[in-house]
């Protein structure tokens, strides 16, 4: 990750139009009308063979024919002219270019050639195959935008040229401004994370949105978002949610970045906010860069109409957000000031005849109650009062956009009759929704702001706990490396995941059959029943060939139970052999929630640790949440705390809590088992989730 060199492409001072034209409708012509209407101050250069002058200027018919070194060169002639024309560029001292050509692909070499050609001159390159780069401030729009945006705090960051567009028309509609703009395209160079690192420092950018269609240097990338989002708000939607969303993804500008869960995992640990709707993009970048987050979302509603209160209330709780409890005194202070048929209750319905005093008397008070953390206040337009005269009076109380240093949201319904009171509202700092869903959805962005942002402080130590037998594990996986074997049998699973703290049942091996009837008579003097398992180094699903027998309560029963298993395997897998027995206690707990917990690979992110429900239906049930490792406590009870069965092991009716402390012990020695090991592939633990007890079965895969 490096920003050597784009100071040039972000500050140029003179810009080179390469393949500019003046025939209506080729790019050409649309980039260079668009450069010199934008009003950019610097030297405006042409360069096309075709032409000694175009608008009125010189045009050149090469690179080496120009009066000076160009800062920034823009590019838009065919593919296979492209890698020559970056060579002149870097021969002449141009160190950096935004490529729109399209079809420079690793296929047909031109992408590696126009690399080749920049490489000695270290000249950066935007693109290829996107639309251009936009400096508001700058007032230069060297791209083929369909229009200007205003200068602003916002920068945007694109993969997707189209996306870029709308969002641009989209913020011009709602008054909101941009302080870069860059269509990414292919990233042949200059990629996601270096603009990140760049804007990071940038004193013009408060915020960062991102439309993400893939992450092709995962660790650049995340390096390069911790650093960002310590810094701003770094706000992304990342489609592919979904397989078919996925595949047009990965067959249009860049490849599949991993199973969706994974991408979240590592978005959330990146510090960045990730939503899932374009039309949230400015909601929740105007909320989260205006407002600190908010570890405690408890909210005060004031409205002049019941029915938007009573909306807001479900949309709320849609988001897991609670109603503030206002106090005794509150209340008291609310009947001597509303009007007696006020709710008199959170919503504080003041009426629908509210004057602008009513609202700064009903609002002033519920922001002093100590239970309130944000105010949201709502409006109806009626023809007994003014919404505009309304919103000037909540403006009236706000500094910054707060009361009391609580965040205030606004949502003023309605239309044409709302349009003023919003505008006054936005003016004065006040966040303004158009409905009760939108408005919801801001207080949920301030308290997942909160949360991401503590996972972003979290750095755990990629150092063994001392209650880890690294020496241990590594034995068990250099024998079946000897074997050249790529799954462990299931003692030595447990061997392995004994040696990080994490409890098993006791296993005895049972060479014959015999031997499981001593081991049958030792076990049964503990345990009321017992397991007999097939052990062999060539089946790794023992139940598909009928190799477990349970609730075995003698010894003789444990020896028929083997001679049924060899029976079994002789019958589905005659080639398969048999290396002995596992003879276990079975323990049965009743009202146990079983669990999986597990080890898995991205192909674009690495190691993963899975948490969830567990059992035969694992995948019907699909409640399972995704982190990477390394995990400390906070990171490993975020992991439980984000599936539904999370909320089963706090407790619930007669049902005590789980020993939570142990989950996250051995989430914890999963992590520490995989940054250990990285040659581990995958690996499942299925437990049952008690008040301080646990059984397991595991199953390991190596590379």
């Amino acid at each position: 990750m490096t920003i050597r060199n784009l100071h040039h492409a972000f500050a140029p001072g003179s810009i080179a139009v390469i393949g500019a034209s003046c025939r209506p409708g080729p790019v050409g012509s649309v980039v260079l009308d668009n450069i010199l209407q934008g009003g950019f101050v610097g030297d405006i250069w042409a360069v096309n063979p075709k032409y000694t002058e175009l608008n009125g200027r010189p045009c050149y018919a090469a690179v080496k024919d120009l009066p000076a070194v160009p800062d920034l060169a823009v590019i838009m002639t065919p593919a296979n002219t492209v890698p020559d024309l970056i060579g002149d560029l870097g021969a002449k001292g141009t160190r950096a270019a935004v490529v729109l050509s399209a079809g420079l692909t690793e296929r047909n070499g031109l992408r590696q050639k126009m690399l080749d050609a920049a490489r000695p001159h270290l000249l950066r390159i935007i693109g290829p195959n996107g639309i251009g780069l936009m400096l508001p401030h700058a007032r230069l729009n060297a791209g083929f935008f369909h229009m200007a945006a205003v200068p602003g705090d916002i920068a945007l960051l694109s993969q997707s040229g189209a996306i870029a567009a709308a969002l641009i028309d989209w913020a011009a509609d709602n008054g909101v401004g941009f302080s870069q703009i860059v269509s990414l395209g292919d990233m042949a160079d200059v990629d996601v994370a270096d603009c990140l690192d760049l804007l990071a420092g940038d004193a013009k950018t408060r915020a960062i949105v991102l439309y993400l269609e893939s992450i092709p240097s995962p660790r650049k990338f995340m390096s390069a978002a911790r650093a960002a989002a310590q810094a701003k708000p770094v706000i992304t939607i990342k489609p592919g949610r979904h397989v078919e969303a996925a595949k047009a993804v990965a067959t249009h500008t860049g490849a599949l970045s991993g199973t969706d869960r994974v991408v979240d995992a590592a978005l959330r640990r990146a510090g960045i906010l990730r939503i899932n709707e374009l039309s949230e993009f400015f909601d929740a970048t105007e909320t989260i860069a205006r407002f600190a987050p908010l570890e405690r979302a408890q909210v005060g509603i004031v409205t002049n109409g019941g029915g938007a209160g009573v909306l807001a209330v479900d949309q709320l709780a849609d988001f897991g957000a609670r109603l503030a409890e206002l106090s005794a005194n509150t209340l008291a202070t609310l009947d001597g000031t509303l009007p007696a048929n006020w709710s008199h209750a959170n919503p504080v319905d003041i009426i629908g005849d509210a004057t602008p005093d009513r609202y700064r008397t009903a609002i002033a008070v519920v922001a002093a109650d100590p239970s309130v953390d944000v105010i949201l206040v709502m409006n109806c337009p009626t023809g007994i009062a003014s919404s505009a005269d309304a919103a000037a009076a909540v403006a009236s109380l706000a500094k910054d956009g707060t009361i009391g240093g609580k965040p205030v949201l606004s949502c003023w319904l309605g239309g044409i009759t709302a349009r003023e009171g919003r505008q006054l509202l936005q003016s004065s700092g006040i966040p303004s929704y158009e409905t009760p869903a939108a408005a919801a959805a801001a207080v949920d962005y301030l308290t997942r702001w909160s949360r991401t942002q503590k996972v972003l402080q979290r750095v755990p130590a990629a150092a063994a706990e001392a209650s880890t037998d690294r020496a241990a594990a590594l034995a068990v996986f250099r024998q079946a490396a000897s074997e050249k074997r790529r799954v462990l049998t299931e003692p030595e699973a447990k061997a392995v995941v004994k040696a990080y703290g994490i409890p098993v049942p006791e296993t005895v091996i049972a060479r014959s059959v015999a031997d499981v009837g001593k081991a049958a008579e030792r076990l049964l003097r503990g345990s009321r029943k017992i397991v007999i398992k097939l052990l062999s180094k060539s089946v790794s699903h023992k139940s598909d060939v009928g190799g477990v027998v349970l609730n075995i309560e003698t010894a003789k029963s444990a020896c028929d139970a083997a001679r049924r298993i060899e029976g079994n395997l002789r019958q589905h897998a005659p080639d398969a052999s048999i290396d002995g027995f596992a003879v276990q206690p079975m323990i049965e707990r009743k009202q146990a929630e079983e669990l999986i917990l597990g080890i898995g690979h991205d192909a674009t992110f690495g190691p993963i640790i899975l948490f969830g429900t567990g059992g035969v239906a694992v995948e019907v049930i699909d409640d399972t949440a995704i982190a990477l490792p390394p995990l400390d406590d906070v990171l490993a009870g975020g992991l439980i705390d984000r599936t539904r069965i999370g909320r089963l092991l706090a407790g619930f009716r007669d049902r005590k809590p789980a020993d939570r402390a142990s989950l996250i012990h051995a989430l914890k020695a999963l992590s520490q088992l995989i940054v250990d090991f990285p040659c581990i592939a995958a690996a499942d633990i299925e437990r049952i989730g008690l008040a301080g007890r646990a059984i397991a079965r595991r199953r390991a895969e190596r590379r």
